[in-house]
């Protein structure tokens, strides 16, 4: 289960190391959080909101994030990265 707060996240929040490093989480290609997924993702909130983007982009319901992303800045926060990757 996710709320609003989660969808806000994901827009401001940026990926903390890896290919796309400096990225919002809402920009992150479907490729790279399938492959994210089979490493398995990072434990904690990044983890948990890489796993809820993938839902999003698998169920091709990125439109709701659209506006989100006009009204929120990516403030280029990072969540804590708990574990190596």
């Amino acid at each position: 289960m996710f709320v609003k707060e989660d969808l806000i996240a994901l827009v401001q929040m940026t990926m903390p190391f890896g290919k796309y490093q400096g990225r919002r989480l809402c920009d992150i290609p479907e490729e790279y959080l399938l492959w994210m997924q089979k490493k398995e993702f990072p434990s904690g909130r990044l983890g948990q909101l890489l796993a809820l983007m993938l839902e999003i982009r698998i169920h091709g319901v990125e439109d709701v994030l659209t506006p989100l992303k006009k009204t929120y800045d990516a403030k280029l926060t990072q969540p804590p990265a708990n574990g190596v990757h």
